[in-house]
Formats: C-alpha cells, sequence, structure tokens
C-alpha cells in the first residue's frame, strides 16, 4: 500500500478521475460523407461504431460511448474537458497507402516548364539541381524527374530492413538512409528548372501538380485518397524547416488493410534514429507486394541514385507521412516504419498514428458536424448519495463485526480500512496511467464490494472460533483454522471474479463498469486477506488480551464454548482457561 500510495503522489495527482455522468466531457456528431448525400449502408456505420470504440479503448479513455444516431450520424461522448484531440482521432479515416514518387517539387504552384518559386525560407538555403534522368527506364518503374529527395525526411526514417541487404551496403538490418549519397543536407531540396515527367501518361494530374499549392488548405489534393486512382498528386503531411514538398505518386501498392499490426516505437540512437516511430508489420500479401515495389524502386536508384522513384511515399488520408529513397536493397521481411522530424513526430504522434492504423481504417469518411463541451449528466448529487450510501454501508458492516467480535473486530475494521485504501490508490493510478474514469455505475460496484470483502473475514473468523470451541489453544487455532479458511475464501472470490469477467465482456456501458469495479475488489481482498488479516491475527494471538482470552477479545475459549451447549439445550459444560 505504501508503494502504491508513493506512485499516486509521484505522479502528481491524489484524487480519481471522474467520468462523463459526473464529470462531464466532450460531445462530438460525426457525420458520414456519401456520393450525392444518400445514406451510407447499415453495415458500414456499424462497422465504423465498432472500430471508433476499439479505438477509443485503445487510447486508453474509460467510459467513453460511441453510438448510432440515425442513418448517417455517430454521437462519441468522451468524459473529462479537452478531448477534442481524442474525438478527431477516434473519426480518422485513416485509409493507408503505399505508392511510387514520380515526381517531387517544392508545393508552391510551379508553370509547366518553369523555374519554381523560390524558397519559402531564402535563409536557410540553396536551390540544389539534380541529374539527368537515368538512360533506361522500364514502363512499370520509369526513371522520373531529376528531382531531389526532400531533406526533410531525414529517413533513416520510413522503412525498416529485416532481410540481409546487397554486398556494399553496409549493415545486414540497416535501415535505408535519408536520402542519396552526396546530397547535402542543408535546407529542403528545389526541384529543377525543368520538370521531367517521364513515364507519367496523365496529363490531368501533371496539371493538377503544377498549380497545386501545398502552403494553404489542409494539405489535401483533390483525389488523393482514392485508392482507385493510378495518379495522384499529393502534399507533405508536416513542414519541416518552413518548407512543404509535394509529389506526384504512381498506383497504389500496398494497402492499409494488408497491415496486420501496429506499435509506436521509441528512438533508436544505434540504428540512426532521432524520432518515435510507428512499426508496421504486413500480413503475407502485403509483405509480397511491399518486398515487390521496393525491388522497383532499388532498382531505380542502382540506375539512378537522384531519382524520385527510389522513394516510396506513406499516404495517410491523402497526405505525405514520410517517403523515404530505398537505397539499401529491396526491403522483403513483411515489415515497415513510419516516422518523422523529432520536433513533430513524437511520442503522443507516434502512438496515436499507431492507434488508429491498428484497428484498420473506417469505412467511411466523416466530418464533424459539431463538438460540444458538455456538463455533468448527473451531477454532484447523484455522486454525493452514492458516498453517503457507501459511508452507510461500511459503518454498518463496522458496528456489526464489534458488537459480534469485539476485539477481532478491530482486526476486521483495520482490514476494511487498507482494502478501502489500495482500493482508492488503485484507481487513481489507473486514471492517470490507463485513463480509468470513476462514473457511478464503479462506485456501485465499489459499495457492492464492502460486504464481499468482510465475508472474507467472517469465514476465517468463524474458523478460528470453531477451533477454540473444539478446546484447541489459540495459536495452534489460528494456524488450523487458517488452512481450512483460505480454501473457502479463494474459492468465493474466484467464483466473484469469474462472474465480475464474464459480466465485464459480455455487457455494455455502465454493466461494463460495475462489473470492473467488482472483479478489482475481488483482487484486493485476496491480497489484503492473506498479507493483512492472516498475519495481524497470528500477531494479535501472542499479545496477553488475545492470547488470555479475555472476555472483551472475542476469542473467549469460555464463553463460545457455553454459547454452542446453551444454544443447542444441553447443559453447560465445565470450561478451563484457555492455554496461551
Amino acid at each position: 500500500m505504501v508503494v502504491l500510495a508513493c506512485v499516486a503522489v509521484l505522479q502528481g495527482r491524489t484524487t480519481p478521475k471522474l467520468g462523463l455522468d459526473l464529470a462531464g466531457g466532450t460531445t462530438v456528431t460525426l457525420t458520414a460523407k456519401t456520393e450525392k448525400g444518400k445514406n451510407p449502408p447499415a453495415s458500414q456505420m456499424n462497422q465504423a461504431v465498432k472500430i471508433m470504440t476499439q479505438r477509443v479503448n485503445g487510447l486508453g479513455v474509460s467510459d467513453a460511448e460511441v453510438a448510432k444516431q440515425g442513418s448517417n450520424n455517430i454521437v462519441v461522448n468522451v468524459p473529462g474537458e479537452g478531448q477534442g484531440r481524442v474525438v478527431s482521432l477516434i473519426g480518422t479515416t485513416a485509409k493507408l497507402q503505399f505508392r511510387q514518387v514520380f515526381a517531387v517539387a517544392d508545393g508552391k504552384p510551379t508553370t509547366a516548364g518553369a523555374a519554381p518559386a523560390p524558397s519559402a525560407s531564402p535563409s536557410k538555403g540553396k536551390e540544389k539541381d539534380k541529374a539527368s534522368p537515368s538512360p533506361s527506364a522500364s514502363p512499370s518503374s520509369s526513371a522520373a524527374s531529376p528531382s531531389a529527395t526532400p531533406r526533410g525526411r531525414a529517413l533513416s526514417q520510413a522503412l525498416t530492413a529485416p532481410t540481409p541487404t546487397p554486398s556494399g551496403s553496409g549493415s545486414p538490418s540497416a535501415t535505408p538512409s535519408a536520402a542519396p549519397s552526396g546530397l547535402p543536407t542543408g535546407s529542403p531540396q528545389q526541384p529543377a528548372p525543368q520538370q521531367d515527367y517521364t513515364g507519367i501518361d496523365d496529363k490531368a494530374v501533371i496539371k493538377q501538380f503544377e498549380s497545386l499549392n501545398c502552403y494553404t488548405g489542409d494539405k489535401r489534393a483533390p483525389g488523393s485518397n482514392d485508392p482507385n486512382r493510378k495518379w495522384v498528386a499529393a502534399c507533405d503531411q508536416k513542414e519541416e524547416n518552413g518548407q512543404v514538398t509535394k509529389y506526384i505518386l504512381g498506383p497504389v501498392r500496398v494497402l492499409g488493410e494488408n497491415v496486420d499490426g501496429a506499435s509506436a516505437m521509441p528512438p533508436d540512437a544505434q540504428q540512426g534514429q532521432a524520432s518515435w516511430s510507428v512499426s508496421l508489420k504486413f500480413d503475407g500479401k502485403g509483405g509480397r507486394q511491399f518486398g515487390d515495389v521496393t525491388t522497383e524502386a532499388y532498382r531505380a536508384y542502382q540506375q539512378n541514385p537522384s531519382s524520385p522513384q527510389s522513394q516510396i511515399a506513406i499516404v495517410l488520408d491523402g497526405q505525405v507521412v514520410s517517403a523515404p529513397s530505398i537505397n539499401r536493397g529491396a526491403i522483403t521481411g513483411g515489415t515497415a516504419s513510419i516516422d518523422g522530424p523529432p520536433d513533430s513526430f513524437n511520442q503522443r504522434y507516434a502512438a496515436d498514428l499507431a492507434n488508429v492504423l491498428k484497428y484498420g481504417a473506417l469505412p467511411l469518411e466523416f466530418t464533424q458536424s459539431s463538438i460540444d463541451e458538455v456538463s455533468s449528466t448527473l451531477g454532484a448529487d447523484q455522486l454525493e448519495g452514492g458516498l453517503i450510501a457507501g459511508a452507510i454501508g461500511l459503518g454498518l458492516v463496522v458496528l456489526y463485526c464489534m458488537l459480534y467480535y469485539r476485539g477481532l473486530g478491530l482486526v476486521a475494521v483495520s482490514s476494511l480500512i487498507v482494502a478501502s485504501a489500495i482500493t482508492y490508490v488503485s484507481v487513481v493510478i489507473l486514471g492517470e496511467g490507463m485513463g480509468f474514469r470513476l462514473s457511478l455505475p464503479h462506485i456501485i460496484g465499489l459499495i457492492v464490494s464492502i460486504g464481499i470483502t468482510a465475508d472474507s473475514f467472517i469465514v476465517y473468523f468463524e474458523r478460528l472460533r470453531d477451533e477454540l470451541r473444539a478446546g484447541r489453544k489459540l495459536r495452534s487455532s489460528v494456524e488450523n483454522a487458517w488452512k481450512r479458511a483460505r480454501r473457502t475464501i479463494l474459492v468465493a472470490d474466484a467464483v466473484t471474479f469469474l462472474a465480475a469477467l464474464v459480466l465485464y465482456f459480455l455487457a455494455v456501458g455502465g454493466v461494463r463498469g460495475f462489473a470492473f469495479a467488482m472483479g478489482l475488489t475481488t483482487l484486493i481482498d485476496v491480497i489484503v486477506v492473506f498479507f493483512f488479516t492472516k498475519p495481524m491475527v497470528a500477531l494479535l494471538s501472542r499479545t496477553e488480551f488475545f492470547g488470555r482470552g479475555h472476555p472483551l477479545s472475542g476469542l473467549d475459549a469460555k464463553r463460545l464454548r457455553r454459547t454452542t451447549q446453551n444454544a443447542s439445550g444441553g447443559p453447560a459444560a465445565r470450561t478451563t482457561s484457555q492455554e496461551v
């Protein structure tokens, strides 16, 4: 208990977080976007509700509510103020695509055949022209323009190679480097005066690319999130050093639905990884497809190290998260990673991105129709009433223990106090570490558990008193009674815990909260009985007050025998003093 209390203090919080019904929260209405305003299929809406629920649970937010409203709306209620970030992550479409890059330029609008606009931060640097395109290129991986890999991708970044690399490429597990060798590390690279669109057979996307301005709007080019489009223009998701890069991307080579798992990974200095990253694991099909596209990108790099086709763009919801150059061999191990500049790709961003990718993309795109901060739905009166009810229940248990067990009742009361303290600290720590929030169903479960906890003490005390009635000494009775009682206590608590476990997984909403509280207090009951109640009784049995069987101790052998015999209608037996 002392350790838990210290942890709670170190975490800087001494009160539990409260749920939606006690402290209010954030309510957002998400509306599905469909063609011509038609209602989306009910199956897709139900799937969206399921994925959003998984996401909110994955973010560690307890007591959140996700429900369908009408035919095209989903209402999300998240407890606590300032939860706009959580809500926006829940509603993120999270459509992930891997596409090969075919052209790169600064994010400002340009005209065909003309030099691009100057850098957004001239003081940072120098425009760098690129080498000419590769003399030979296949239709499937044509050497594109001589544009450079933008420096903002310190891309030991986005792809990790678990398989041995070709000879001369360095360490077998080396990560592809940020940019082709020989490129400077100054400000982001500017495109060449004359852009080369070799291999791009869509004039419309070239026109869109040249007019695209990634410094305004939401950086989402029209059609960039459509996996059915062969060619798309897309912007970088984030600025770096005041610059944003834009791309022409080829057909989708791997879809996010072929990602089996995602997890946030901390920086790794040994691998040259300066920022947090998101590690991806592909399924069998995705691994093969990813191996194919990285093979083509590496072939393009060998032909022309400055070719944009040596890059693989990782596109999330129509924006490029990163676009590493594949310069150390094809990646056939079925894994990849996504990262970015350390100042923006931090732990929170990586954890949030991994969470939304882990459960798959939403089947529909949603817009926020409204977002509001709401007050508590039940208020402080209900919380006060619940606490009063808990105090009354606890008081009655204490009164019963003191009247019936007398001095031994002090052990029961002390055990209840210890159990309550551990429960309180556990709720505080769960709130800080996992986002657990205390709601009325939780409070009800905690109140009900008072009786369950007291029942364990009663089982042990009655076994002990039975031993004394049989004429055994107190110290031996303490151990014998414990051997008989602990099996009963474990079985009873196991049944209660299993019931809480089944209820938690089968129920929803407030009933799950009740089940969680009951399961938590059942585990705490076992800890308290084994590590506090029994040792305390053994310690008290060595004192003269309890060892000599004082009438107020609750362990007076004479009184126990007399009471038993009188209750059975027989004569009072002759008794002797209890020996220690």
